[in-house]
């Protein structure tokens, strides 16, 4: 049984959520190795303030970059049908012919850092048409004012923002944009038993 997508729960704790939302909405819970969520959780948070204070500047990208790689050798030891790829400046990119859009299609899910206020951590679990649906797990219930994003209803099981292609790839520091092309970064996540085969998931995008 897979178990609902979770909310943060300080202002900082997008990273590891969402991670950890990517194995929820991938694998059911007998599924999920106790061990993977605790080193996700350890090797997240990594982050200081100009305060100097430990966790309050959120998860880098140095650490979501090592989280991929480690997620994919434990994967390799240990027989957990996962793959992880970690994507980063020029590579992040949301149309019909990115790496992106053709693994949402093929079943994956991606961990993606985009702006809100701040560098913010997201899941994107599909693509429809010219728009991609995420689990954003920061919890909002005020309405967002921005051409492109639509808040929607889950349950945690599905995703509560669907927003355009068009919004998300703009430069400019704005609400669900990916922003400035160096500061761009995605992991990739599949679950090797079911992920689809590129064949059989060409769509025309009009």
């Amino acid at each position: 049984m897979k178990t609902p997508m979770q909310y943060q729960i300080t202002d900082f704790d997008c990273g590891p959520t969402t991670v950890l939302n990517a194995l929820r909405f991938l694998f059911k819970r007998e599924e999920i190795p106790p061990e993977a969520v605790k080193y996700i959780m350890m090797y997240s948070l990594d982050s200081y303030n100009t305060k100097g204070e430990s966790g309050k500047n959120g998860t880098s990208k140095m650490a979501m970059m090592f989280l991929s790689n480690w997620l994919s050798h434990f994967a390799q030891i240990t027989d957990f049908p996962l793959i992880s790829e970690f994507l980063a400046d020029e590579e992040v990119v949301i149309s019909p012919n990115s790496k992106i859009v053709g693994a949402l299609q093929q079943g994956a899910v991606v961990v993606l850092r985009l702006i809100y206020d701040v560098g913010h951590y997201v899941l994107l679990t599909g693509v429809s048409g010219n728009k991609v649906e995420m689990f954003d797990p920061y919890y909002r219930i005020r309405k967002i004012q921005r051409e492109g994003v639509k808040m929607l209803e889950s349950s945690g099981k599905g995703p509560n923002r669907s927003v355009t292609f068009d919004a998300l790839n703009h430069e400019k520091r704005d609400y669900y944009t990916l922003g400035s092309v160096e500061n761009r970064e995605a992991v990739i996540i599949y679950n090797t038993r079911t992920q689809k085969s590129s064949e059989k998931t060409i769509e025309y995008f009009l």
